[in-house]
Order: C-alpha cells, then structure tokens, then sequence
C-alpha cells in the first residue's frame, strides 16, 4: 500500500451526481482555493480543502509529498471522440481546401476518408501501432489521460480488426486509458459504390459478429450524412450493434442536417457526434432521451465552418461533451486545451461549462466516469496541475498547453 499528498493546489472539478451535467448543471464546479488530494494505490483516497485531507492523512504513511506549487489542479482530460489510428497524414487536403475544395469534393474524388483507407490497407500493424503511439503520447502530454479511439480506416473486416488490435495495444502498453470503437461503417468502400446496402449488409452480417468475437471494440459509430450512410441505414448499423452488445454512437449532422440526431435519440444513443447543423426539435429528442452532445469544435476550426450551437444545446437541456476528432484529415489535432480554448472563444461556452464537458461529461459520452472526469474519492487520480490559476487559462494563453504536470493513477507521467 502506497499513499501519495498532493498539497498546495488549487482544485477545480465538477462534482458526480451518477449522470453527465446539463442544462444549469453544465458549468457546475467545486472549487478549493487551498486544496489537497490523498492518493492510495493510485485511486483518491480523500479531496478537498487542505486542512480536511491533512486531517485524513494524520497517522498514515505518506510515501511522497508533492508541491503543487500553488497551481490550479483539474481532472485528467478525457477525449471521447478520435481517430488517431491511422497510417499517413493527408496534408495536402488540407491545402486543398483552402484553395476552395470542400471536404465532400475530396471525399467524392477518392480522397478524405478513403484515402486513409488506403494507407492503412497497406501499413503493417507496425507500423500502424506506431504512428498511433506518436499520437497518442502527444495527446497525453497535452493532458490527456483517457481517450477513445476508432477504428474505420479498415472498411473491410481484416484491416478493422487489425486497427482495434492497434488500439488496444495502445491501451496495454502506455499509460492511458483506452477505450476502442468499432466504426466499420466510416464510408462506403469505393467497390460498393454502386450498391451501398450490400456493404451495410457486410457491416452486420460479417464485420459486426467478428468484432463481438475479438472483445476488444466496447462501442460502434457510423457516419450519418448525406453521400455516406442514410438515416436508415445509419438505424440498421446501430441496432444490429446493440444486439450484438456494442453501445452505439452516431456521426451526426456535421454537414447538413440528416436527422441524425433525431437517429441518435429513437436508438437511445449514448452520444452523438458533430451536430454542426443539427435542427433544435432534434436536439430536444437527444436531451429528452439523455443524448450526449459530443462537440469537436477543432474540425469546424478546420474546415472553417460555423461552430456546433452549444449554447442552444445546454439551453435546450442537451449535456455538452468536448472531444478533439483527432484525425489525419478534416482535423488533425491531439490538444485538448485548444478543444477547449476554441469552445470557450468560439463556442460561447464558459470556461466552468467547457471543464465539465472535456473531462465528467466527457467520461459519461465513453462510460468511463466510474473512474474518470472528476476528482473525487474513489475515482483514479488521473490530474493536470496547470500553469495558470483557474482553467480559463486554456483560452487565456492562446496557442500554447499550459498543462505543467500529467499524473495518471498518481504517478507523474508527463
């Protein structure tokens, strides 16, 4: 038995109530101007103002002191929503759109997703794991410590095995914790253009029953939109994903508004992701069925679209979630603290309101707040001490992490 003090902080973090926060709840946050975390075995033993865990601390042997130097301490970011699996960079999209190509264009000339595709086709797992351990350790040292990460550059059953056994991997052998989703339907593979049903059918019929056999995917995910999966199609992926035991997920309404979110909501989704265009009557669906709202405000950065309307959403009673989309095209960023600074400026969100939503609501979107998203006993002492006295320091100092230290499980790791 190990016991670490954590003394000298100043804590924010939202408080589980065993729901993620919406509404007037969203940017609800505890706060200890002097505060102290009790660390055991890596799980938080006791949290709160300093003179309290002191007390708890009284009589027991304190492995290692540390100072946190007066710095503001929140939880360990999580990421709900990445596809930091991948193979090669597509630079040159990028510069495609902003010559004035839009990312439906490249998608339609054999480029965006497919290409990525392609790359991972060929790539060996190595190979594969090891562009994805680049991003990963990155993500962590922007203060990431539990981040999901999809598969879907596969497209058929062999290459989307082969990314989930990278993504678990990714889990075993670095410090965070990794949750895997299955996205088999990302895009339709360019042999089943003409016939995009036969490959939703090879989606249930194949892929989805080998991903249950190889227990590594814990969720599923499909692109709804227009040029990709129907509203219909995107229902019959997902509940054929519920049946076979994986929690469905939803791209959703990134482009034009499919009624993906209203998808989301009849499914019972845990979250939808995007919502960029959205229509309000289905939000309020999400928010009455308990629909995250996953918002990625880095790929509207990047593909220089409006932002997702998060303040209709946490007015409509919708919870706010914040991930990166990590990827190699439409956003190719692993920084939770631009996520946040970017939902703060360009979101409207308040800085209490983006904390909860990047690390509680974050948690609950990937069914990791039993042990992420807040500091409180019981939970892993997965924490960030900042270069800053309060998080709005991630949208105060522009551009840069002001993430000083990365502790998971109470153990310094970045």
């Amino acid at each position: 038995m190990t016991r670490k003090l954590f003394i000298n902080a100043s804590i924010f973090t939202p408080a589980d109530r065993g729901r993620p926060l919406s509404g007037k709840e969203q940017g609800e946050i505890q706060v200890f101007p002097e505060g102290a975390v009790l660390v055991r075995d890596g799980m938080i033993e006791a949290v709160g103002p300093a003179d309290e865990v002191l007390e708890a601390a009284a009589g027991k042997e304190i492995m290692m002191e540390i100072d946190c130097g007066g710095g503001c301490m929140i939880p360990g970011f999580v990421d709900p929503h990445t596809h930091m699996c991948f193979a090669a960079r597509r630079e040159n999209e990028f510069s495609m759109r902003l010559r004035g190509a839009s990312y439906m264009e490249i998608h339609n000339a054999g480029g965006g997703i497919l290409s990525s595709v392609n790359a991972v086709k060929d790539a060996s797992e190595e190979d594969l794991y090891r562009v994805t351990l680049e991003n990963a350790m990155s993500a962590l040292a922007l203060g990431t410590t539990t981040v999901e990460i999809k598969s879907g550059y596969g497209l058929d059953t062999g290459s989307e095995l082969k990314m989930l056994r990278v993504i678990e991997r990714i889990g075993r052998e670095t410090p965070l914790d990794v949750v895997a989703t299955f996205m088999g339907a990302h895009a339709i593979p360019k042999e089943f253009k003409s016939d995009p049903d036969a490959y939703v059918e090879l989606v249930i019929r194949e892929m989805i029953p080998a991903v249950k056999d190889q227990a590594i995917a814990e969720f599923i995910d499909v692109f709804c939109e227009e040029g990709v999966f129907t509203p219909e199609q995107s229902r019959k992926i997902m509940e054929a994903g519920k049946l076979a035991g994986l929690t469905p997920k939803i791209h959703a309404d990134e482009v034009v508004d499919t009624g993906g979110a209203a998808i989301a909501a009849q499914v019972r989704s845990i979250s939808a992701e995007h919502l960029l265009a959205a229509n309000p009557e289905n939000l309020r669906a999400m928010a009455s069925a308990g629909t995250i709202a996953n918002l990625l405000p880095g790929t509207a950065y990047s593909l220089r679209k409006p932002y997702a309307d998060a303040r209709r959403m946490i007015e409509l009673g919708v919870p706010v979630a914040l991930a990166t989309d990590c990827n190699p095209g439409s956003c190719f960023t692993e920084s939770m603290p631009f996520t946040f600074g970017l939902a703060v400026m360009m979101m409207n969100m308040s800085p209490e309101e983006a904390l909860v939503a990047s690390t509680l609501n974050s948690a609950y979107s990937i069914n990791m707040a039993r042990v992420a998203g807040s500091l409180q006993v019981g939970k892993q002492a997965d924490l960030l001490v900042l270069d800053g006295d309060s998080p709005a320091i991630f949208a105060y100092h522009a551009g840069v992490s002001p993430v000083r230290e990365v502790y998971k499980l109470g153990e310094y790791v970045a």
